[in-house]
C-alpha cells in the first residue's frame, strides 16, 4: 500500500492551488528521523503564490487537514509532518501478506508478453567456471522476477557449440584422444586434448592447416566430422547439466551458434537487398557512422560470417518465433559495443522492434583483485567452488546445530544459495571481488543471514504451534502494538510489491537481494526486543508478523534462485 497516496489525497483536499498527485508525492520527503513523523510536505513551493510565509502556510494547513486518517499531522517550521496511524496500517499489511501469501507482490505489468533471454552461453568442451556464474544466476532472477510481474520468459543457452576451435579439437581428439578417455571425464579430456594442441602447434604448424581441413568438412556436412561434434556437445552438456541442476537453473531452449549456420545467408541477402553493405579492404560492413560507431564488420575478406552476424540471425529467428515484446541479452560489460551494433544494424535494416532489444551488462568477478582468466592460470571452476561452499555451509551447521536433521540437503542449500546470492547482491554492473569465506558466513550481509532469519521465523511458528497458538488469520482482528521495531518490519514487509517493480524497471536483482537483508535486519532487531511468545492478547497478532516475515524472506530468496530451508 502506498502511503503516500493517503497524504496526497488530504493535501489535495486543503491546499489552496491546484497540485496533481504525480507534483505533491514529487515533493514529499522522508524525515530524517522518526520524531518528525513518518513524511513531511515543504511549503517553500506555496510561499510565492500566496504571499505569505511557509511557516504560516505549514501552521494554516494544519488546522484545515482531516486528522482522522493520521496519528497527527502538525506543523514544525516549514514543514507539515505526517504521522502515519501504524497500528490500522500494519493490520492492512500484515492481513495483505497472509492472504496472498507467496502470491504477494505480483502484478501486471508485462500483460503474458514473450521475452527471450539470452543466457549462460558456455563454450562446448570447455569447463563451467566463476566466469559464466554471473550471466547464469543473473538472467536466471530477471526470469523469476519477470514471471512475478506477469511476463512470459523464455530462457535460451545460447551455447558456444561451433567455430575454428572445433577442427583444433577433433584434430587433437584424432591424434591423442580415446573414447573411454572422454567418456570416463568429458570436459576435462577435450580440454586437455585441446591444451595440447595448442602446446604443439607451436613447433607443428602444420596442425593449423589440418584443423582448418576439419573444420571446413565440419561445415560441409562431412558425416564423420559431424558426428564428432554432435558427441563433443552431448557430453559436454551432460556435464553443465549437473551445474545447472545445482544451481536450479532450466532453460527453455540450448540452441547455440550452430543453430543459426543455416540462417545467416538470409540476413547477408536483406543487407544487400536495402543496399545497406558497402566494400571496405575487401570486406563487407554496414556504415554506422550516424550512431557514431564503428561499421559493423558482417563478412570477411574470406567470405566467412562473424558473431553479429549471427546475432543478428538470432534476434531476427526470435522475433518471428516468440513475437518479443523484449528480448534481453544477458552478456558482459566488454560486449556493449557489440550490442550497440546489433541493435543499429536492425534499425537500418527497418526492424523498429530493434528498441525491444535489450543488452543486460554485468562486471567482472575479480580475486585479489585479479581478473579471472584462463590464460593466466586463474580460471576457478564453478563446480569447485560450489563443492568448498556446501563444505564451509556443513563445517557451520555442525557447529551451530548438530542435531539438524538432512544435514546434508540443508548444507548444500545454504552453501549454493550464498554463492548465488552473493553474486545478485552486488549491483550488477560493478566488479567485486570474490572471497569464499565471506561468502558463507551466517552472520553479515550474506545469503546464509537472510536464510538464518527466515529459519528463525519458522521456528518461532514451531514452538508457537507447541504452545497451541497459531497466528492470526488475514480475516481476524490483528492488533499489534505500533513500536520503532514492529513498524520497521512493517515498512519493509509494505515496500516488497515496489522493489520488485523497481528490480524489473532497472533489470537489477540486486534490489532484490538487499531488500532481504533491510527485512531480516528489521526483523532480527525486532526480535531481539520483543518477547514474541508472551502468551497475552497479542501473541496471535505478533505471530502474524513474524509469519508474513517468514512468506516474505521465502519469496525474495526464490525470486533470486536461492533456497529458504525451514531449519539451519
Amino acid at each position: 500500500m502506498d502511503f503516500k497516496k493517503q497524504v496526497v489525497s488530504s493535501l489535495q483536499q486543503v491546499l489552496p492551488i491546484e497540485l496533481t498527485a504525480e507534483q505533491l508525492t514529487a515533493l514529499l520527503e522522508i524525515p530524517k528521523n522518526d520524531q518528525m513523523g513518518d513524511l513531511a510536505f515543504p511549503t517553500f513551493i506555496l510561499a510565492k503564490s500566496l504571499h505569505q510565509s511557509p511557516v504560516k502556510i505549514a501552521t494554516d494547513l494544519a488546522e484545515k487537514i482531516d486528522q482522522s486518517k493520521f496519528e497527527k499531522v502538525q506543523a514544525v517550521g516549514p514543514y507539515l509532518n505526517f504521522f502515519l496511524n501504524k497500528q490500522q496500517l500494519g493490520e492492512q499489511i500484515l492481513k495483505t501478506v497472509l492472504q496472498q501469501q507467496a502470491a504477494y507482490g505480483e502484478q501486471d505489468l508485462g500483460h503474458g508478453g514473450n521475452v527471450p533471454i539470452d543466457m549462460s552461453s558456455p563454450n562446448i568442451a570447455k569447463p563451467m567456471s566463476m566466469g559464466h556464474l554471473r550471466s547464469t544466476v543473473i538472467g536466471n532472477s530477471l526470469a523469476y522476477l519477470l514471471t512475478k510481474v506477469n511476463y512470459h520468459p523464455i530462457k535460451i543457452n545460447h551455447l558456444g557449440d561451433w567455430g575454428t576451435q572445433f577442427g583444433k579439437l577433433i584434430t587433437a581428439y584424432q591424434k591423442w584422444g580415446s573414447e573411454a578417455e572422454v567418456k570416463a571425464d568429458p570436459i576435462n579430456k577435450l580440454l586437455a586434448y585441446y591444451v595440447r594442441f595448442h602446446q604443439e602447434d607451436v613447433d607443428h604448424p602444420e596442425l593449423d592447416d589440418e584443423a582448418r581441413a576439419w573444420f571446413r568438412r565440419l561445415e560441409a556436412g562431412d558425416p564423420e566430422a559431424i558426428k564428432l561434434w554432435k558427441w563433443f556437445r552431448e557430453v559436454s552438456l551432460q556435464t553443465f547439466m549437473k551445474v545447472y541442476q545445482r544451481l536450479h537453473v532450466e532453460f527453455d531452449s540450448y540452441n547455440g551458434e550452430a543453430f543459426y549456420n543455416d540462417k545467416m545467408a538470409e540476413i547477408v541477402e536483406i543487407l544487400e537487398k536495402k543496399q545497406l553493405l558497402k566494400e571496405s579492404q575487401g570486406a563487407q560492413i554496414v556504415d554506422l557512422s550516424k550512431y557514431d560507431l564503428n561499421p559493423a564488420l558482417i563478412k570477411k575478406t574470406d567470405g566467412a560470417t562473424l558473431y553479429i552476424t549471427r546475432d543478428l540471425a538470432a534476434a531476427l529467428y526470435r522475433k518471428r518465433t516468440y513475437n518479443f515484446v523484449q528480448s534481453l541479452y544477458v552478456v558482459g560489460n566488454e560486449q556493449t559495443n557489440h550490442f550497440k551494433q546489433l541493435k543499429a544494424v536492425l534499425k537500418e535494416m527497418g526492424e523498429d522492434w530493434a528498441d525491444q532489444v535489450h543488452h543486460i551488462p554485468f562486471g567482472l568477478i575479480t580475486q585479489g583483485g585479479h581478473k579471472l582468466s584462463t590464460r593466466a592460470g586463474r580460471v576457478i571452476l564453478l563446480e569447485k567452488v560450489l563443492d568448498d561452499a556446501v563444505e564451509l555451509a556443513q563445517q557451520q551447521i555442525e557447529q551451530k546445530n548438530p542435531s539438524l536433521k538432512n544435514k546434508a540437503a540443508v548444507a548444500e542449500e545454504v552453501g549454493v544459495g550464498a554463492v548465488i546470492f552473493h553474486d545478485l547482491k552486488n549491483e550488477r554492473l560493478n566488479n567485486f571481488d570474490f572471497n569464499l569465506d565471506e561468502v558463507v558466513r551466517f552472520e553479515g550481509e550474506t545469503g546464509p543471514y537472510v536464510q538464518y532469519s527466515h529459519a528463525r521465523a519458522q521456528s518461532i511458528l514451531r514452538k508457537a504451534q507447541a504452545l497451541d497458538a497459531k497466528p492470526a488469520a488475514a480475516t481476524a482482528n490483528i492488533a499489534i502494538a505500533p513500536t520503532a521495531d514492529t513498524w520497521s518490519v512493517l515498512k519493509q514487509l509494505n515496500d516488497f510489491p515496489m522493489i520488485i517493480q523497481r528490480a524489473v524497471k532497472e533489470y537489477e536483482p540486486s534490489v532484490v537481494a538487499k531488500y532481504a537483508l533491510h527485512l531480516a535486519k528489521a526483523f532480527n532487531q525486532y526480535y531481539a526486543h520483543t518477547r514474541v511468545l508472551e502468551q497475552d492478547d497479542q501473541l496471535t497478532s505478533r505471530l502474524a508478523l513474524v509469519k508474513s516475515v517468514a512468506i516474505v524472506l521465502q519469496e525474495a530468496l526464490r525470486l533470486l534462485g536461492v533456497a529458504a530451508p525451514d531449519e539451519m
